[in-house]
């Protein structure tokens, strides 16, 4: 821990600044855990005794940032750093936000109404690491502890909560046990907060390195309320010859097995949550799952409406859960089938999605499944190199060249589009501009 303390110049000419004037100024939150974690800050955070109206004097190029809170940023050679007043907060009226805040002259008293306490110390490049809740010892720890009740820091701000699963899951920190008894007993208090704020904690959880985190969200009770089609897959046994753990497992597994990529993790979440509703079980004991697939698009839509999804990020997803059980035949006219269907992008993602799938199965059929997988792609990329007809785009007529040969416009066009697209994907050699003619002219009689 604490190898070396690099600071940007600016944020050392920041603090330089307010102290010349008369002010405190440390960097704090975030940067300084990761300084005594040997890690790179991305964002540089200071806190000072001076009001925000001093710091817009002090500095020449300023711009409001959260000014009701006391925060402004100051821009130094093209770069962005936050500095906010120190604070008392007052009365939480909606367990997100005060009601109102005070400023103090008093760095303690603003350490002290901070989340956790591994982001409650603050540092000065002269007089070192201010740290009054224990901090510093906690990262030592690994340690996630909230500052003073952790009963009163969730009652005040739900969304602390999910920030401690968070950093749990981006960290490998384990949470301490008073904090955790108590975001159980406050799970409720996340309904207050923002579907924007909360799809944005699960995206940076998903992403984490330590995805196994995830089942927090769970055992604190804390999916139920905000993913609750997720959270009832963990109660679903699946007991098939191709699965070894109950679907909410399954689904971690096969979540930490594909790639670290936002749309990716959020299909593997939930491509199985249709299983719940679809359950049966056959005279041997084999359970099924029927239709799941279809429920699955169906909640997955519903999911991602509710979190605020953007449109093209929740169509990407949707197919891939709509197609991740489709079985492709291993010859290349099944490949350009699908490559037709769903686009070159989603087939590449969707045999990621099949792979990490297999993964969190059975163990005993996995080679099986890999190895034609593997084969698919080899298929995908002779396709490429042979420069194989799979899209209108790429079929050697257009509209154009129909309405010369006599055809009138509109909806037949199409049609007789499709027609020899699926002509030229059965026989790549057709694709010939004067074969194609030739055999519309002869399917049409014109």
């Amino acid at each position: 821990m604490l190898k070396n303390i690099a600071i940007p110049e600016e944020v050392v000419e920041i603090i330089s600044t307010l102290n010349e004037n008369g002010y405190e100024g440390y960097i704090v939150g975030g940067c300084v855990r990761d300084l005594l974690m040997d890690r790179t800050p991305q964002d540089w955070d200071l806190t000072t005794s001076a009001k925000p109206e001093d710091v817009k004097k002090l500095f020449k190029k300023t711009y409001d940032t959260g000014i009701a809170h006391g925060t402004v940023t100051v821009i130094l050679n093209n770069k962005h750093f936050e500095i906010t007043t120190y604070r008392i907060e007052g009365i939480y009226e909606d367990h997100r936000r005060p009601k109102e805040v005070t400023f103090t002259n008093d760095l303690e008293e603003d350490l002290s109404r901070r989340d956790f306490t591994m982001n409650a110390i603050a540092y000065h490049p002269k007089e070192g690491f201010i740290d009054p809740t224990g901090g510093i010892e906690d990262i030592k720890r690994k340690s996630i502890r909230c500052v003073g009740n952790p009963h009163k820091r969730f009652e005040e701000d739900a969304l602390r909560m999910l920030r401690g699963i968070r950093f749990s899951s981006q960290l490998d920190f384990t949470i301490e046990e008073n904090t955790l008894e108590a975001i159980k007993t406050n799970a409720h208090l996340i309904a207050y907060i923002s579907a924007e704020r909360i799809k944005e904690e699960l995206d940076k959880i998903l992403l984490a390195s330590y995805t196994n985190k995830f089942m927090l969200l769970h055992e604190t009770r804390i999916l139920k309320f905000i993913l609750p089609e997720v959270d009832k897959c963990f109660t679903v046994e699946q007991n098939h010859p191709h699965h070894v753990d109950n679907v909410g497992i399954h689904t971690l597994k096969a979540l930490e097995a594909v790639d670290k990529i936002l749309t990716l993790r959020w299909t593997m979440l939930l491509h199985d949550i249709g299983k719940p509703e679809h359950k049966t079980t056959d005279e041997k004991g084999i359970n099924h799952f029927r239709g799941h697939v279809e429920k699955s698009v169906e909640l997955a839509e519903k999911i991602m409406l509710r979190l605020r999804f953007d449109k093209k990020s929740m169509n990407h997803i949707l197919k891939l859960i709509k197609w991740h059980d489709s079985r492709i035949k291993e010859d290349k006219q099944s490949v350009k089938e699908v490559l037709y269907h769903i686009g070159e992008e989603a087939f590449l993602d969707l045999l990621k999605v099949q792979a990490a799938d297999a993964i969190a199965q059975n163990p005993a059929y996995y080679q099986g499944k890999e190895d034609k997988l593997k084969n698919l792609y080899k298929m995908y990329e002779e396709i490429k190199a042979k420069n194989e007809c799979f899209t209108l785009k790429d079929l050697a007529v257009n509209g154009q060249d129909l309405i010369k040969t006599g055809i009138k416009e509109g909806k037949q066009i199409g049609e007789i589009l499709e027609y020899l697209l699926k002509l030229v994907i059965e026989n790549p050699e057709l694709n010939e501009k004067e074969t194609l003619l030739s055999r519309v002219k002869e399917k049409y009689s014109l």
